[in-house]
């Protein structure tokens, strides 16, 4: 791994142990829960799927598809959220692959998948569009890319870097709906946006920023 990358494993590192505590990370209220449940049940129906959740964290999202009947496989760059992932699949008692690596680029080898998923990662991410094509890469022809993402609150006011190495952002404090969607035209069919500012069951509360999903074939 690189200096940079080895700064922003230590942070999400360091954040691990707190961050099932955001209401929308750790799902541990039943409405919130339901409601994620609700929504993948939506985006990803059926049963079956093999799913590459980019950037996992702790992994509520992965265990919520599990628990559909989905194969997972979870990536993230920290070693303390994948540890909580795999804790998290052996007391449901499912079964989940978790690897540690560099979710912008899946260290998956020649597997492929029927969906591909991402939340609030790509602001963390030094070259997102390398990324989007390293993820529509792993899918299956047909294959579904599920985008969780937003543009923060506080993004309207200059952006601390949360790491070293961090300080160039490109879509440091999230990105608009209009600006991954022109990132991704090139690279996915049927593209649908889902506004997700209203549905306030997914964050514990109401939002006052843009919140959204995008749901795109290859």
């Amino acid at each position: 791994m690189n200096e940079p990358l080895d700064a922003v494993a230590a942070y999400w590192n360091d954040a691990a142990p707190a961050f099932d505590l955001e209401p929308d990370h750790g799902l541990r209220d039943r409405t919130t829960r339901r409601a994620w449940r609700s929504r993948l049940a939506e985006w990803l129906p059926g049963e079956g799927l093999d799913v590459l959740d980019v950037g996992c964290g702790t992994g509520s999202l992965a265990l919520l598809l599990a628990e559909a009947g989905h194969r997972v496989t979870g990536v993230d760059l920290a070693p303390a959220m994948i540890d909580r992932a795999r804790a998290k699949f052996a007391a449901a008692g499912l079964a989940g692959r978790f690897l540690v690596g560099d979710a912008s680029r899946p260290p998956t080898g020649a597997d492929r998948y029927d969906a591909v998923l991402s939340r609030h990662l790509v602001w963390t991410l030094p070259d997102p569009p390398a990324a989007l094509r390293a993820w529509t890469d792993r899918l299956r022809p047909g294959g579904r890319l599920l985008l969780i993402e937003g543009r923060w609150g506080e993004a309207d006011r200059p952006v601390e870097p949360y790491a070293p190495g961090t300080e160039s952002l490109p879509w440091a404090g999230g990105v608009p709906a209009t600006t991954l969607i022109a990132a991704l035209r090139p690279l996915t069919r049927d593209l649908h946006l889902h506004p997700l500012e209203p549905d306030t069951a997914l964050w514990g509360g109401p939002v006052h920023d843009e919140r959204y999903a995008i749901l795109a074939r290859v």
